[in-house]
């Protein structure tokens, strides 16, 4: 079980971060960003799980620049309340030099870096800041986007990561089609990229989408290729 830490941003902004650390010294630092959801039990139980395994993980709140204490489920309802508190903070703007959500990322990124190198992993919203992250922030060693919804426009495929990126796929995800997949493996042959034959939301367990199978892979892969990068 980790508990919540306060974190500061360049700007000053405070936020709290889910930490979890491991039994041992840590392997390394990862830092986990949360589905639209916020940092609620299924996100909390995915950072335990990195510290079980070994890292420390700090898990952002990032609509905490918006709405604090954002908790939310996966019914209906919590999707549209989610879809628009990840509408404010993107309307704050990405320049990691400015006041918004990459500031808070590079904060939980340099609370990682006690542990030694970082890696970066995210779900959902959380899969496109990552993939943000790895081009924008520093410090990052590794970076895994799950089923990253709008890592597949023209905009996004034309950023440049800075470290080695994993990303995992759905082939069932009607948010990502496949031809956008196919888009961003052709503009980087660098990158990882997996897909399975699941939907979107596949490594949650409290989601109908979840598919146990594919989150078990995903997570043996995640961790090969943070043992590969973090040392």
């Amino acid at each position: 079980m980790g508990q919540y830490t306060d974190l500061t941003a360049a700007d000053g902004f405070q936020f709290p971060a889910y930490v979890a650390r491991p039994a041992g010294q840590p392997r390394g630092g990862v830092v986990v960003l949360q589905e639209i959801f916020g940092v609620n039990a299924h996100i909390r139980a995915v950072a335990d799980g990195y510290a079980a395994a070994g890292y420390l993980a700090v898990a952002p709140a990032t609509f905490h620049r918006v709405k604090p204490g954002v908790e939310l489920g996966y019914a209906p309802d919590d999707m549209s309340a989610g879809m628009a508190l990840k509408a404010a903070v993107e309307a704050l703007g990405m320049n990691p030099a400015a006041p918004g959500v990459l500031q808070d990322i590079q904060a939980a990124i340099d609370h990682a870096a006690q542990a030694g190198k970082v890696g970066l992993v995210g779900y959902c919203w959380g899969g496109l800041l990552t993939w943000r992250s790895a081009s924008l922030l520093k410090g990052l060693s590794a970076a895994v986007p799950y089923y990253g919804g709008g890592m597949t426009t023209e905009a996004e495929i034309a950023r440049q990561p800075k470290c080695p990126v994993l990303a995992h796929f759905g082939e069932k995800d009607h948010w990502i089609p496949l031809d956008g997949v196919a888009a961003l493996r052709q503009a980087h042959p660098e990158l990882t990229v997996h897909i399975y034959p699941a939907n979107h939301g596949f490594n949650c367990d409290h989601r109908g989408a979840w598919d146990a199978i594919a989150a078990a892979l995903a997570r043996d892969r995640t961790l090969a290729f943070f043992a590969q990068h973090l040392g």
